[in-house]
């Protein structure tokens, strides 16, 4: 029996598993209800449902707060990470990681109830490895358990396996609230590496740009390439941060014994050589590849922040053959904190979309953005949430937008509220990664 994967209350990956509903485009589908009347009582019960249904996976049945294994089990695995975290950063005096998912206990904490699943499910690894401006970046590699099966098909699993290189989400998003996606993807069939980009979860905070053991920077020099400041990586908050963190990423999980990762200006620091589950690796090349000189079996995937830089990274990294961007998929018109001026929609993507942001707001106050809810300046008018709505999505839109122009296969999967059909999927040449993230996730046992 596959049960729903619960997740930490700070986790804000609850935006995918269990979520989203899909069916194929040959297959029957549901017509949506009929829309109450913007403002009326059913209105107004239907957004004070969506709300509540939001926070599902902590207070409804079978969420968090209803499962007395969970807290426990939560305090037992906060205080076991926190621990380690702070022994490996006393090994590592002169690597810093001043942040929230290294200092705050439970931040970096996945679903505890999966604890053991290395032993069970799976297999997983610790690496490290710097980025191109000597930051080092801590990491997970998971594979498929030996002489595993699919546990949603029953096909057995035969290596070598496709990769997928996972980058998080920003406002200090860790890799372990991504574990759980990690996890299951390794259940089905890939190698998986999850990291943290610089300046959050347990990476380090500022970069080495002498090559010293000693962090250094220059915070009046010349800001390089898309960086926001002289000294590359501070603030933490910006898309190079996580744009560079998935190409030194790729790098890194490309990476065999003949063919060393380089981690550049590593000096004093603890780093991994290669990815070490090289072996399981699928490098042949693929032949029936849908997008001219893209055959390595790699597929990106980014969070929030995180996926504006898969959005933009796919059309300069050929190792790329699809990207899954969680939140959302940006295009070349795409503007702001997740700016895709330079975006060239390349291979085919899987958009996943959310109904809220960071803040969960009834209809008259989804002005503003996700993070300050803000009265509508047409509050007089009761469709204003849906006015919004519209523009929230619009930025994962003009991605979609762009890639559709393109030629490109680029479905979007979008969290409803209860009572409306799922987007229909057509198939496409990465169908079996849309499953395995479409999928329900198992709990650990």
């Amino acid at each position: 029996m596959h049960r729903r994967l619960t997740v930490p209350l700070a986790a804000s990956a609850i935006l995918l598993a269990g979520t989203v509903t899909a069916a194929d485009a040959s297959g029957p589908t549901r017509a949506p209800e009929a829309d109450p009347t913007p403002g009326g009582p059913a209105y107004v019960v239907r957004d004070t449902q969506n709300v509540a249904d939001a926070y599902g996976r902590i207070h409804a049945k079978g969420g968090q707060l209803q499962n007395p294994a969970y807290l426990p089990a939560l305090a037992e695995a906060s205080s076991a990470k926190v621990a380690a975290q702070l022994l490996t950063q006393a090994a590592n005096p002169t690597r810093l990681a001043i942040t929230a998912g290294n200092i705050v206990p439970g931040w970096n904490v996945g679903n505890p109830l999966r604890a053991g699943w290395e032993h069970t499910r799976g297999r997983m690894q610790r690496v490290a490895f710097t980025n191109r401006y000597g930051a080092l970046l801590r990491g997970t590699v998971y594979r498929p358990k030996p002489g595993a099966k699919d546990p949603y098909t029953g096909r057995r699993l035969q290596a070598p396996f496709p990769g997928v290189v996972l980058t998080e989400g920003s406002v200090q998003g860790s890799e372990g609230m991504y574990e759980w996606l990690a996890q299951d993807l390794a259940e089905r069939g890939y190698v998986v590496l999850t990291y943290d980009v610089q300046g959050q979860g347990a990476s380090e905070t500022l970069p080495h740009e002498t090559g010293n053991a000693l962090p250094f920077c220059n915070p009046f020099a010349t800001p390089r390439d898309i960086e926001q400041y002289g000294c590359p990586g501070v603030p933490f908050q910006q898309l190079s941060n996580f744009t560079v963190g998935t190409r030194n990423a790729l790098s890194f999980f490309t990476s065999a014994p003949r063919h060393h990762y380089k981690n550049p200006r590593s000096a004093g620091a603890k780093v991994t050589a290669y990815n070490p589950y090289w072996r399981l690796f699928d490098r042949s090349p693929d032949r029936r590849t849908v997008t001219p000189g893209r055959s390595t079996r790699i597929a990106i995937i980014g969070h929030s922040m995180g996926a504006a830089a898969v959005s933009k990274l796919q059309g300069l990294d050929e190792r790329v053959a699809t990207v899954v961007a969680l939140d959302k998929l940006t295009g070349p018109n795409s503007d702001g904190p997740l700016n895709g001026d330079t975006n060239v929609p390349v291979v085919p993507a899987l958009a996943v979309q959310s109904e809220y942001g960071f803040t969960v707001s009834p209809w008259f106050l989804s002005s503003g953005s996700s993070l300050t809810p803000e009265p509508s300046p047409r509050r007089t008018r009761p469709d204003a949430r849906a006015g919004h709505r519209l523009r929230q999505l619009a930025q994962g839109g003009r991605g979609l937008d762009a890639r559709r122009a393109a030629g490109l296969d680029a479905p979007r999967l979008h969290r409803h509220p209860p009572g409306v059909a799922g987007q229909p999927l057509r198939p496409g040449p990465h169908q079996r990664l849309r499953a395995a993230l479409a999928g329900p996730l198992p709990q650990a046992s």
